[in-house]
């Protein structure tokens, strides 16, 4: 290079390294202390800013590693993103917060946090729209949800989250019977009834004396009927007869009227 360019090429270098610096954004919370930073965090939360509280309170967590404060923060975040929708990541904060602080006194609304948003996703957005229960999709989040409920009242049976967590697992149970029995009613309706016969014992074994049992037994009669299995669903009548007396309304009436699952 000549050596009368070599100012012009330092002056473009140095200019450029200016706007490269210019263009570094800078961290406003850099001076703040960490008791303006959870201010800051839970007023963008309390005002619906969940995208813009989830990345304060992860700073907090920083700032004030190893205090309740950054413990509280970790919680708060995990509603931030629960709120915000991303519902896998709140999952993910509050089974960090469950393994970090197994003595934390937060650990119930944890637990009670992690059970509300597997429930919340499973039973979906638009289910009232569209009149679809929760027994008619998949139960993994249901058994999630249960599972976490169901540590919270063992755990903490005198929680100010235990009698809501008690409602929702049976919900949950009745919800997941519902659910063997929509299969079973499924398979009966396209003539496996051998199938239908499997989904509705399921449903009759496993959660007795929820309100699905009585068409989980309606399809084991009809079901053996249309096998010509004639002493199984004698059977299967005799114990349906004697569990549930005869009423005017049947249960595909019933499933036309309010549904069973509108607790909340």
């Amino acid at each position: 290079m000549p050596r009368h360019r070599l100012p012009l090429f330092a002056a473009l270098l140095a200019a450029g390294l200016l706007a490269g610096c210019n263009t570094t954004k800078e961290d406003p919370t850099a001076k703040w202390t960490p008791d303006r930073i959870y201010t800051e965090a839970k007023e963008e939360l309390n005002g619906g800013g969940y995208d813009k509280a989830v990345p304060l309170f992860e700073k907090l967590e920083g700032r004030a590693a190893g205090t309740p404060l950054a413990q509280q923060a970790q919680i708060d975040k995990a509603y931030a993103q629960y709120k915000a929708g991303d519902k896998a990541q709140a999952i993910a904060t509050l089974d960090r917060f469950i393994k970090l602080h197994p003595a934390s006194p937060a650990l119930d609304y944890a637990l009670y946090l992690k059970g509300l948003v597997n429930f919340n996703e499973n039973l979906g957005l638009f289910s009232w729209l569209s009149r679809q229960d929760l027994s008619e999709r998949d139960q993994k989040a249901a058994k999630d949800s249960f599972e976490a409920f169901n540590e919270l009242v063992n755990r903490f049976p005198d929680s100010r989250y235990a009698a809501d967590s008690r409602q929702r697992m049976t919900y949950i149970v009745n919800s997941l019977a519902q659910y063997e029995v929509h299969v079973a009613r499924y398979y009966y309706s396209r003539g496996a009834y051998v199938a239908a016969i499997a989904r509705a014992q399921t449903a009759i074994t496993e959660y007795e004396g929820v309100p699905a049992i009585k068409e989980a037994l309606e399809i084991l009669v009809n079901s053996y009927d249309k096998l010509g299995m004639n002493q199984l669903r004698d059977d299967a009548k005799r114990v349906l007869e004697s569990t549930y007396p005869a009423t005017a309304e049947t249960t595909a009436q019933r499933r036309k009227s309010a549904p069973w699952w509108k607790f909340w």
